[in-house]
């Protein structure tokens, strides 16, 4: 039986994985990371059907101290994921990170520390099937179109930008090819602003709007002819919490950091 640490228990993605933890045969919730909710009991606030207390604390060193773990799944905020991953790589632990906004760089320091510690890591901005196979079939495509840019719709409220699909997604396209600029952006004409962000040599276009949940879109162009690939979300967590479990049923099968569902996944 995996022993399962989540935090962001009660959290719109976390909840949702908790609840899955708890009824799969071979995980055990142990705990549960919530700032606001700190010494109650999880089974109670999310109406759970378990006969046994599910702790929640404020902080991770908190939880190492009192409960058991093997796996920590962290779906919180940048600065306190970083916390959290850097104190339980170096207590041992496997981590699964839902978290988005950590930069690249924040993930060359998460590399290192797995692999001093001899443990593993898996992060993925998105979780979903669907994800994974526009990012496969995004990787596909820039081998042959080198022109290309991404568009990042998310709510409103959502503090950071890109998206942590969006982020892996330039990412790993910057990997297979950056895209060709016809005009370089500092050539631009008026507002060169317009033109996006430059993320790993490719332009992102971040739109922060109600009624979003979450979208990508990885557009390429040829003379003549023009390829969009496009996922959205929609207001259920559940698609992301299948590949959590995926996650975890297979975080022993390496070591180090790796990036992306589709590490882990048979194509």
């Amino acid at each position: 039986m995996k022993k399962i640490f989540v935090a962001g228990a009660t959290g719109w993605a976390g909840s949702e994985i908790s609840r899955s933890i708890l009824n799969h045969d071979e995980m055990i919730l142990t705990g549960g990371l919530s700032l606001s909710q700190d010494g109650k009991n999880l089974s109670e606030i999310l109406s759970l059907k378990s006969d046994h207390t599910i702790p929640l604390f404020k902080s991770i060193e908190d939880a190492i101290e009192n409960v058991e773990f093997d796996i920590l799944v962290d779906f919180t905020q940048p600065e306190v994921a970083k916390h959290n991953i850097h104190t339980a790589l170096q207590k041992g632990k496997k981590v699964i990170i839902g978290t988005s906004g950590l930069t690249d760089e924040d993930y060359e320091e998460i590399e290192r520390m797995a692999n001093e510690n001899n443990t593993s890591v898996l992060a993925a901005g998105n979780f979903a099937l669907t994800v994974v196979l526009l990012q496969k079939f995004a990787e596909m495509a820039a081998k042959y179109i080198p022109h290309y840019e991404i568009i990042d719709y998310a709510d409103a409220k959502k503090i950071d930008a890109p998206s942590g699909t969006v982020a892996e997604l330039a990412y790993r396209l910057s990997k297979v090819q950056k895209p060709k600029l016809s005009v370089a952006i500092d050539d631009t004409i008026g507002n060169k602003e317009t033109r996006g962000a430059t993320i790993n040599g490719i332009q992102v276009h971040a739109v922060r709007l109600p009624g979003h949940t979450l979208a990508v879109e990885t557009i390429f162009g040829l003379k003549g002819e023009k390829l969009i690939l496009r996922h959205d979300s929609g207001e259920s967590a559940e698609p992301y919490v299948k590949g959590v479990l995926l996650a975890i049923k297979n975080i022993d099968t390496f070591k180090g950091l790796r990036r992306g569902l589709d590490s882990i996944m048979e194509f």
